[in-house]
């Protein structure tokens, strides 16, 4: 017997506001009745949002009023101080008091962090919170964190971020010993910075199915289920991926739009183009999850259409169903189990790691 899962969306953040966020709550109505939605923000707004959608508020679907809206320029600083009454923070405020079991925003990122994490608080023995997403691979998806929420890391900062991202790993995907791959410039220890190196050691001596070092080449062949790195490594990266598949999908139109004979090809070639276009689709892998957090928080992409935010929402709700919070804080005592029996092996060692 499933249980129903209750997911608060900032119907206001992103670029299009009401007009993605609450068409893609309708639809994810539909194709899970074990969900229920929370629409928080300007109350009139989303109510003509939904007349326009010949919908209504019911049994599993309510508006929770909110009398301001976060910018997608604001400073975070401007957003925690001076926006108390956003939708972003309302929402947020519903999983803290229990009347949600997650959080999906496609509003001002800066701003989303910064109150999720004031609000929220983070989980015992996790020091900062990081942003998981998803990167297409020649056999799936590979998952990856930090894209963004910590430019400056230690080495028991990766510890903790890939304990997170094995966890969400293991919880969404259904696997039971995530491989986890540390991004490096190499594969050999030797090999990265002395951050990477003593994070390559406290990996190894972790529970984790710890892989090694990979290359950025190894993100693309699936090498591993996750792949752990620094936030300014991982935004870099993700936005140097996004421009390479636009770039891609661009000089194929060129081509094929190049003369009539190219034209009469691209006819022919058509399905394939499709089955391409599909498996670089961003939209299919919208939804950054906010980990180290007391309570789930999903980022959409703030350009997102109703089809990618409707993806963001499914994050939102299995991450809630398969216990992630529960298994991450597992997990964080067993390593920490760890760590304090190779204090007792040796002193020197465990007490670099817990300095």
């Amino acid at each position: 017997m499933s249980v129903d899962i209750t997911v608060a969306i900032d119907a206001m953040g992103g670029d299009h506001g009401p007009h993605v966020t609450v068409p893609a709550a309708l639809q994810a109505l539909k194709q899970d009745e074990d969900i229920n939605i929370i629409l928080v923000g300007l109350s009139e707004v989303i109510q003509a949002e939904l007349a326009a959608h010949k919908a209504s508020v019911g049994p599993r679907l309510r508006i929770h009023h909110a009398t301001e809206v976060v910018t997608m320029d604001e400073s975070p600083q401007s957003a925690l101080k001076n926006k108390k009454d956003s939708s972003m923070r309302v929402a947020i405020n519903l999983v803290k008091s229990g009347e949600a079991n997650a959080c999906v925003s496609a509003g001002n990122t800066g701003a989303l962090m910064a109150t999720a994490r004031y609000v929220l608080k983070t989980l015992p023995g996790i020091d900062r919170p990081a942003i998981a997403g998803m990167l297409p691979n020649k056999k799936g998806m590979t998952y990856m964190l930090d894209l963004g929420a910590n430019a400056d890391c230690t080495a028991e900062h990766l510890l903790q971020f890939a304990i997170m991202g094995a966890m969400l790993v293991s919880c969404v995907e259904h696997k039971e010993r995530p491989s986890v791959g540390l991004l490096n410039i190499g594969s050999e220890d030797i090999k990265g910075n002395e951050v990477v190196k003593q994070a390559g050691e406290l990996l190894r001596a972790s529970h984790l199915n710890f892989y090694g070092n990979v290359e950025g080449n190894d993100i693309y062949k699936g090498t591993t289920d996750l792949v752990v790195c620094d936030g300014f490594v991982g935004n870099v990266t993700l936005k140097a991926s996004e421009g390479l598949a636009q770039m891609m999908g661009g000089f194929i139109s060129q081509e094929f739009k190049r003369n009539i004979f190219t034209k009469l090809m691209a006819l022919a070639a058509m399905p394939v183009l499709k089955a391409f276009k599909k498996r670089l689709d961003p939209r299919r892998y919208n939804g950054a999850s906010f980990l180290g957090l007391r309570g789930i928080v999903v980022k959409s992409h703030g350009g997102a259409d109703s089809f990618s935010f409707l993806h963001a929402i499914h994050t939102a709700v299995e991450e809630s169903r398969s216990g992630v919070l529960r298994r991450i804080t597992e997990q964080l005592e067993i390593e920490h189990i760890n760590t304090k029996a190779a204090a007792i092996q040796e002193p020197d060692a465990a007490a670099k790691v817990l300095a």
